[in-house]
């Protein structure tokens, strides 16, 4: 089809399927179009994507002009009967362009997803801080795959280049698995949160409320001030328990009466309980009662919720709590156990006698 003459014969003998192509291929056109327009106007409404639905919204936004038109000529092409050069060029065109705008697709949801999860404010993490250079990353490792995926398209033989690549790869990962390690620890944290930056955790005998979750590591302020620093793969080997999740702190107080306490006068103390969390709000009791025997005390336990998670709240309520138990078992007459009850009277002929005996004494 190098003149004139030659194309005219074949345009009439291919009018009915160059019709139906270009009118398939418009569909699609405007298809894409519609999808794209609903995608800006998604990311419109919600430009940080902090939502799934601005995530695809974002991802949509991206789909370029000059993929819809090579994708319209290619099925133009295959509607046609086309000679083999124009139609091979056509295909080269919308392989170039499919793959460079699946690369645009994938690093969109990626990075969006990601955006997600690092929240509002993404300089509020070392993860936020390094969002540029995790987007070079994605975006070089995409559109690498991109590249590899358009050269054995061409008819490129592309074994050598991607077994370099993939002895590479392994090279450089066992030099720093270390670190590699840590950062799929980080971006665990990052899209499982089992806690958050200021959220108060628990591990081990450790307590600290988080402060940044880096890349390889997660730094915490102790309630003594101190920072501790953790790597992100050890501290998702150990048990983790965030407090600030509770619904309630619970509040367990032990202590222990008299051994001269009347067996009969026990049944006052929880009462006594009962009022003293009455009289501060927000304080509900789960139960007083004797616990045990012990050397020198009758053993007790007061356990009971408070409903703030405010750690400064609650040591004002327990000390609230602890005065009000305090004075009802002053006023009750009921004595707490003190260490001298657990010394023995001498007597001159030489036997001991237990203090709760004192009243027996010759």
């Amino acid at each position: 089809m190098r003149t004139l003459h030659d194309f005219l014969p074949w345009l009439a003998a291919n009018t009915d399927a160059l019709l139906l192509g270009s009118l398939v291929a418009a569909v699609l056109v405007i298809i894409m179009l519609g999808l794209r327009w609903l995608g800006y106007r998604i990311v419109v409404r919600d430009p940080s994507s902090l939502t799934w639905k601005g995530v695809i919204g974002r991802v949509l936004s991206k789909t370029s002009l000059a993929f819809m038109v090579a994708t319209a000529a290619d099925t133009v092409a295959r509607y046609a009967d086309m000679p083999p050069r124009p139609e091979h060029l056509l295909f080269v065109l919308f392989t170039i362009a499919a793959a460079l705008q699946s690369a645009v697709w994938a690093r969109e949801l990626i990075l969006g997803v990601l955006h997600r999860n690092i929240g509002e404010e993404p300089g509020g993490t070392t993860l936020g801080n390094a969002y540029g250079v995790i987007r070079v990353i994605v975006s070089v490792a995409l559109f690498g795959i991109a590249a590899v995926v358009i050269l054995d398209n061409l008819g490129v033989n592309v074994t050598a280049l991607v077994a370099g690549l993939g002895v590479g790869g392994i090279a450089i990962g066992l030099a720093a698995q270390g670190i590699f390690s840590d950062l799929f620890a980080a971006l665990s944290i990052l899209f499982d949160r089992p806690f958050r930056r200021g959220d108060t955790i628990r591990f081990d005998a450790t307590v600290g409320t988080v402060e940044r979750i880096g890349l390889k590591t997660t730094r915490l302020r102790s309630p003594t001030g101190e920072q501790v620093i953790m790597a992100n793969t050890k501290l998702l080997e150990r048990e983790i328990h965030n407090l600030a999740e509770a619904q309630r702190r619970r509040v367990v107080v032990s202590f222990g009466l008299g051994l001269r306490t009347p067996p009969a006068r026990l049944a006052e103390v929880a009462p006594i309980a009962t009022a003293a969390l009455a009289s501060v709000p927000s304080c509900t009791l789960v139960r007083c009662v004797l616990t045990g025997l012990g050397a020198s005390s009758l053993d007790h336990e007061l356990v009971y919720d408070d409903d703030s998670l405010d750690a400064d709240a609650n040591a004002a309520r327990k000390a609230a709590v602890l005065a009000a138990f305090l004075g009802g078992l002053d006023q009750a007459g009921l004595l707490l156990a003190t260490p001298t009850q657990t010394a023995f009277t001498a007597l001159p002929d030489g036997r001991l006698v237990p203090p709760y005996a004192g009243a027996a004494l010759p």
